[in-house]
């Protein structure tokens, strides 16, 4: 009988008004504009008019040279308003295609800004995009493979959905240098390089209900010592601006309390440590000065989940009535969301990880209060245990891996929050 009355207290998924259409982010920029805006890349060359000939693209060249990445000349860029209205093809009040003076259609749309090509869902859906921010060896590239992966194999379905990557292009680089050599062959990604190329990996998450729209999942793999970098972190700043959601990530090694205390309990086992560490307020400070301090009343009301990771490494603090961490831990026991975010899971691990940094990196802690006005506290194991000389030993156990971004999907309004019957 509870279980009846609950039903009407408990949260559901907003149902908001559909608008005619919706602004679009750039996943590649993340420049925001309106669907009236995108230009178009022609559909074919003609080498006898200089408008229509291969040529350099000066703003896709000039996005490309940020991130290292080799430049050739492209198919004419074409401005909308440069085709007369009757020419205009538009579908769900989204302008999708024009036809050129030849009279050959092109769908390519593009981004004004950096002139990449946009998903095809651009202005009739929501563009969502979740941002993964922290410090050098924080374990961000790590994280996301083990984040897309558990979302791939078991998360999508438990929410009626799929994850599925953006283009064949996007799919084969994942799986080639991230999925494979983690999953496959239990071997260590090298520490991102500032100085290599950083496309994004675009996936989507489609509900098998088509009424409800598919959200952006933009991973953007920043080398972490670009957020302590003030000229390497305003590439990124309109990034995080236009996120609908953030997942902070913090290694506990980055905490010299929990570093020093884990190094001596470790003993002969010792796996991979990090030689140098940057503090987790230092990333804060860095996004306030590059982004939040901008925002009205210098507090950002993007919902953003803090993330412990390598929660495997706190098992060597565990002890009855520790100060730290117990025996009976939520940090060690893996947990299934399945339709909806469980409410009590949910504010067991909040509550013990929110309690944890405050005991031991208030200074930390404060600073998240100051700058974040919505924020979350889940503890993460990408692996299941720390590697030692770069290789995973025994099977590959990701635990509570997609419960932050679960979180985000009920921040979304896309799942409720209720305690499992």
């Amino acid at each position: 009988m509870l279980g009846f009355f609950k039903q009407f207290f408990e949260k559901k998924p907003v149902e908001k008004e559909r608008p005619p259409y919706y602004s679009i982010v750039c996943p590649y920029c993340f420049h925001k504009f309106e669907p009236d805006e995108v230009v178009f890349r022609a559909a074919h060359t003609k080498e006898n008019d200089d408008e229509f000939t291969l040529q350099e693209d000066e703003r896709l060249n000039a996005w490309r040279r940020k991130f290292n990445l080799s430049q050739q000349d492209m198919e004419a860029v074409i401005e909308p308003h440069t085709i007369p209205e009757e020419n205009h093809v538009y579908s769900e009040n989204v302008l999708v295609a024009v036809i050129d003076r030849y009279g050959v259609a092109t769908r390519r749309r593009l981004c004004p800004s950096c002139h990449n090509e946009l998903p095809i869902s651009s202005g009739k859906m929501p563009s969502n995009i979740i941002s993964i921010v922290g410090a050098s060896q924080v374990g961000k590239s790590v994280y996301m493979t083990s984040l897309i992966h558990t979302l791939q194999s078991s998360t999508a379905s438990n929410f009626d959905a799929a994850c599925m990557p953006l283009s064949a292009e996007i799919s084969r680089k994942f799986r080639q240098n991230y999925l494979e050599p983690i999953f496959d062959r239990g071997m260590m990604l090298e520490s991102t390089n500032p100085n290599e190329q950083q496309e994004p990996f675009i996936f989507q998450f489609v509900f098998k209900d088509d009424r409800r729209a598919p959200l952006t999942l933009v991973f953007f793999d920043v080398a972490g010592e670009g957020m302590v970098e003030r000229d390497y972190l305003e590439i990124y700043a309109s990034h995080i601006k236009n996120s609908s959601g953030i997942l902070f990530l913090v290694d506990p090694l980055q905490i010299r309390t929990i570093r020093d205390k884990i190094r001596l309990n470790v003993g002969q086992e010792e796996g991979e440590f990090a030689s140098r560490y940057d503090e987790p307020r230092e990333v804060v400070i860095s996004l306030f000065e590059n982004f939040i301090a901008h925002q009205q009343g210098s507090k950002t009301k993007i919902p953003t989940a803090i993330v412990l990771t390598k929660s495997d490494m706190l098992q060597y603090l565990k002890e009855e009535d520790s100060e730290y961490i117990q025996s009976n831990s939520n940090v060690f026991r893996n947990v299934i969301h399945k339709g909806y975010l469980d409410q009590t899971e949910f504010e067991n691990i909040n509550g013990e990880i929110r309690r944890f940094i405050e005991k031991v990196d208030r200074p930390f802690k404060d600073a998240v209060d100051v700058y974040f006005q919505n924020t979350a506290y889940f503890a993460v194991s990408a692996l299941g245990s720390n590697p030692v000389n770069r290789q995973v030993t025994g099977v590959i156990s990701p635990t509570r891996v997609d419960e932050p971004f679960i979180w985000l999907l009920h921040q979304l309004d896309y799942i409720d929050r209720r305690d499992a019957p």
